[in-house]
């Protein structure tokens, strides 16, 4: 078949200069796709004028809905999906990491869109920071999307799940999409982006596709446009000098190889869980994607004097329960690299690891793989090295084997381990296999500043773990040095990697206006009880305000004795007044706060649904008897929720005494119905 780009609107062929894609499995051609014939500079433009407006219409909660409703129509394609994948030498299990995992990250980001951002087009990123004496001048950071495209660079391993997992951040954030998938296994990629297109979810503009060569898209990037790239290090490097992206302080964020490593604690003789599970997770990163995976482990470090047990136990795995053959036959766990050029590449890099490590499992140049051609497709056995002087031999930190390939090497203590960790000059993740809870500690304070991500296992979380190999979409997916600099994903952190955050400075009043929060100083409005107003009615900065209401020690009592919290500096007058922080004996917190919410509450059903939580609570100054509590709650922030009939509504909560002493503050969070309500289904 003929892959096409879309571009502009519209499907496009691209020039006649076309290069032929063979079937990693059989060698027989695949499609065909065109290495230019783009107007990249008319893609961009596309994209910040047509795709980038329509995109920020729309508030978070909305976009993030949109992602559901992708991942939802997608899931309804998968065997469509997994017939492709099968060319591209993936197994079932494989394809399921790539397809359902790209599918999985929509989803998760789709969730946490809708529950740690707003539905607004800007967020509020942190507290507000006081400028002035009498309050009148603040500040408050704020984040917006950029106003450029996303410009993702993706790698030939991973053609689903590469893609959906930087689109989920960039989509999220109201930024258009451009993809370049690697061209080997780019027509996985087109068959996802037409389903996604075809949905008409998206708007216009939101999602452009390269089939082929970038041509000079990078001559017409700007410093509102984001390049991510994932593939070798010294690609990524060559992309990020480029003239323009310098010049324009480009943002680029880069995932790259790396030579990632998992350590076997001393503790973890054979026989134990641990020794057992290190075994299980070193095959499974050789064979998974048949090692074409960033993550992989390819260094397995393990005390001295456990090396040949664990070259002899990963030889036994291997032999029982690793089956080479075409992805697509049941029972087969590793199929085939992604190309016959990318067999030889491996090859070629396992010779030049042969001058510091020893092969001691596997043939690079033979094997006899399940229901298909050895030769034709690009098959090779798991192949284990190991290299006894890993201090001192660099080979095995610097070279990379791309493939279905791992390095075992030994340590005599934790420093170094650790040093051995670090050799790797910068990695995606690296792994403890261990019981003994200070060696993991003195592991990730030895390794931790050269790996993006640790991966801590024993025997209790084991079952739970979801592997060394699987980047999560709520945890950073990056590393310093080789491993790029970048981070991806961790949940909203890689959301925000697509928006300017800027710092306002103004009024209150005026920053409340901008931001859509209530801020301290700026305007309240008093008059109908705000609890009596429904989602759509209730505006920012509606108060109550009320009291007094007496403390007496009779209440403190009461309370104690209800509650069950006798705490001495309630109860005792002597044991309080030696407390340094009080005078005599005080009431509690949480009485505090019922008072308060006695005194702000309006009892009658009424739009207020629910309270389901307070955030920042702090008590300032002690209520002792005899003080008077007055209450001020004020509409803080409001965010609907799409669909359901009612909203989240944030207020700030503020006690003070009879001198006007701050005594606690804190949010107040509700759910209040809008003017139609919840539907049926919910009330029910």
């Amino acid at each position: 078949m003929r892959l096409q780009s879309y571009a502009q609107g519209e499907w496009q062929n691209g020039d006649n200069n076309t290069t032929t894609l063979a079937s990693a499995v059989t060698g027989e051609p695949v499609a065909e796709i065109a290495r230019g014939g783009l107007d990249y500079a008319g893609m961009l433009h596309y994209a910040r004028e047509t795709g980038g407006p329509a995109l920020r219409q729309y508030t978070f909660h909305q976009r993030a809905l949109m992602l559901k409703e992708l991942a939802k129509h997608l899931s309804q394609y998968k065997e469509e999906f997994y017939k492709l994948s099968y060319e591209t030498g993936a197994t079932k299990v494989d394809s399921m990491v790539d397809i359902d995992g790209g599918f999985g990250t929509f989803f998760v980001y789709s969730g946490k869109g809708r529950r740690e951002l707003p539905n607004a087009k800007v967020v509020v990123d942190g507290p507000h920071e006081p400028l002035s004496r009498h309050g009148t001048f603040i500040g408050q950071h704020i984040r917006v999307p950029l106003e450029g495209a996303a410009v993702h660079i993706n790698a030939y391993n991973f053609p689903c799940w590469g893609m959906m997992e930087k689109l989920a951040c960039n989509l999220l954030a109201g930024v258009p999409g451009i993809v370049k998938p690697a061209s080997q296994t780019s027509y996985l990629t087109e068959a996802v982006v037409r389903r996604m297109l075809e949905a008409n979810i998206l708007p216009e503009g939101a999602l452009q596709l390269i089939c082929g060569g970038v041509g000079d898209l990078l001559d017409h990037v700007t410093g509102q446009d984001i390049v991510t790239f994932t593939g070798s290090a010294s690609t990524g490097q060559k992309l990020r000098a480029h003239p323009n992206v310098i010049a324009n302080s480009t943002r680029f964020a880069m995932e790259a190889d790396s030579l990632n490593c998992s350590i076997l604690g001393p503790d973890a003789e054979p026989g134990s869980p641990e020794f057992d599970l290190y075994v299980k997770e070193v095959v499974k990163e050789m064979t998974t994607k048949a090692g074409q995976k960033c993550t992989a482990i390819r260094r397995a470090i393990v005390p001295k004097n456990l090396v040949e047990p664990v070259i002899e136990a990963i030889r036994k795995r291997i032999e029982q329960k690793v089956v080479l053959g075409h992805p697509a036959v049941e029972g087969v766990t590793l199929g085939a690299l992604s190309s016959l050029d990318q067999r030889s590449e491996v090859r070629q890099k396992v010779a030049e690891l042969g001058a510091a490590a020893e092969l001691v499992y596997g043939d690079p140049d033979h094997c006899d793989p399940r229901d298909a051609d050895g030769e034709k497709g690009a098959f090779m056995s798991p192949l284990l090295l190991h290299c006894a002087d890993p201090i001192n031999r660099n080979e095995v930190h610097d070279i990379e084997a791309f493939g279905p390939v791992s390095t075992v090497m030994p340590y005599s203590d934790v420093e170094e381990a650790a040093l051995l960790a670090r050799k790797g000059q910068g990695s995606l993740v690296g792994s403890v296999f261990t019981y003994d809870n200070s060696f993991a500690r003195d592991m990730v304070l030895g390794a931790a500043s050269h790996h993006g991500r640790m991966l801590l296992v024993n025997r209790d979380c084991a079952k739970e773990s979801t592997g060394h190999g699987s980047p999560m979409p709520h945890l950073v997916h990056g590393g310093p040095g080789r491993a790029g600099g970048g981070e991806e994903l961790g949940g909203v952190r890689g959301v925000y990697h697509f928006m300017q955050r800027t710092a306002l400075q103004g009024s209150p009043e005026t920053i409340a206006a901008a931001t859509g929060r209530w801020m301290p100083g700026a305007k309240r409005t008093e008059g109908e009880h705000p609890f009596r107003k429904n989602f759509d009615v209730l505006e920012i900065g509606d108060t109550v305000k009320a009291g007094p209401r007496p403390v007496t020690l009779e209440d403190i009592e009461h309370f104690a004795e209800f509650t069950g919290d006798t705490f001495y500096a309630h109860m005792d007058e002597e044991a309080a007044k030696a407390n340094p922080f009080f005078d005599g004996r005080v009431a509690h917190g949480y009485y505090i706060v019922s008072i308060a919410a006695g005194l702000f509450v309006e009892p009658n059903p009424g739009p207020v649904l629910a309270n389901y939580g307070v955030d920042n609570l702090r008590f300032m100054t002690p209520a002792y008897p005899g003080d008077d509590l007055n209450v001020t709650l004020t509409c803080k922030e409001k965010s609907l929720r799409e669909g359901a009939g009612y909203g989240e509504v944030r207020w700030d909560t503020v006690v003070t005494n009879q001198n006007d002493e701050l005594v606690a503050q804190y949010d107040v969070l509700t759910m209040v119905a809008t003017k139609e309500g919840p539907p049926p289904e919910e009330n029910a």
